[in-house]
């Protein structure tokens, strides 16, 4: 299946993509992500003004087939999230990368971005678990 990939975002092992705009990320699962779960039908969301910290759980994200949990990529505090999903969960499936975002954090640890995957090293990852 052709995935999309957008090369202007980062990436985790957990399939959530990061866009970083100064100490402002936004976070959405992927393409990839979205196709395996399905017809998203829920979406649980953390608070406003939440902390968090990068690798634990926010939060929910339930489809006709599975629930999953969504996965922080970098620690700070929640500033955003997406209202829209609450209606239109679908959104997710839809458009992943534009519309279907899920929340925004203001982080606090730069080095946790350099750790965050590629464009390319997520392609290789997700290869590796459809072979």
């Amino acid at each position: 299946m052709d995935y999309k990939f957008p090369d202007n975002l980062k990436y985790t092992s957990s399939h959530e993509w990061v866009k970083i705009e100064e100490d402002i990320a936004t976070v959405g699962i992927t393409d990839y992500a979205q196709h395996q779960l399905g017809d998203i039908v829920f979406i649980q969301l953390p608070d406003l003004g939440t902390s968090v910290e990068k690798e634990t759980s926010i939060g929910e994200i339930e489809s006709v087939k599975a629930v999953g949990d969504l996965i922080m990529p970098l620690s700070g505090q929640i500033i955003g999230i997406n209202e829209n999903l609450a209606d239109s969960p679908e959104l997710v499936n839809s458009s992943p990368f534009e519309e279907g975002w899920i929340l925004k954090v203001k982080f606090s640890n730069y080095d946790e971005v350099n750790n965050l995957l590629s464009v390319n090293k997520y392609k290789e990852l997700v290869q590796s678990e459809e072979n």
